[in-house]
């Protein structure tokens, strides 16, 4: 894992210096919808889809090459957690910081469309510890975006992403026997205004 983030470092400082004077970068603010769903590692628990939101400020780098861009964001994340026949229900909250390769279709002076990918940190902060002292959560996960929507007046964007998960949040304990990993996937839909 430490080596994937000084990867991560890298590549992006690299990216910075290369980056050229025409690039135009932009700040706005984002928020929206998560709709969680968790995985175990042993399949006799089920996990139950559960909502929750995200807000915080973005920032958007438009390049000189035709449509191709990277936007990033510091987001507060809550993620909520329910396991079937189990009473009770996990906030995870965090703080998540997608990081995204954003390619971008113009459609008229006013709308445009995009596509977006890339990888995803996020910091869990003082969230629930367990549900029922049964679930021991991780203190970082790493996780892949996938996402699409629409850009409109050039300062709104509404779009909808998938962001699975790459490592475990935690682990799952049942009555001391049964011990599993446990994965989030989330649908997300956002939307972001761009000053």
């Amino acid at each position: 894992m430490k080596k994937l983030h000084g990867i991560i470092a890298v590549l992006l400082i690299a990216f910075c210096y290369a980056m050229p004077a025409q690039a135009q970068i932009k700040f706005g603010i984002k928020g929206g919808l998560n709709l969680s769903k968790v995985t175990f590692s042993n399949e006799d628990l089920n996990g139950k889809n559960k909502t929750g939101f995200f807000i915080g400020p973005m920032a958007e780098l438009t390049l000189p090459i035709v449509g191709l861009g990277v936007d990033a964001a510091v987001l507060y994340s809550e993620r909520n957690i329910e396991v079937e026949n189990t009473e009770g229900t996990l906030k995870n909250k965090s703080i998540s910081i997608p990081l995204n390769l954003k390619w971008t279709i113009g459609l008229g002076s006013t709308t445009a469309i995009y596509i977006a990918g890339g990888p995803q940190y996020d910091y869990n902060l003082d969230s629930d510890k367990d549900i029922l002292k049964l679930f021991q959560q991780k203190d970082h996960t790493m996780s892949f975006n996938l996402g699409a929507g629409v850009k409109l007046l050039k300062h709104l964007q509404v779009g909808v992403n998938y962001n699975f998960g790459l490592s475990d949040i935690g682990e799952y304990k049942l009555k001391d026997i049964l011990s599993t990993g446990v994965k989030q996937n989330t649908w997300q839909l956002s939307a972001a205004y761009i000053f």
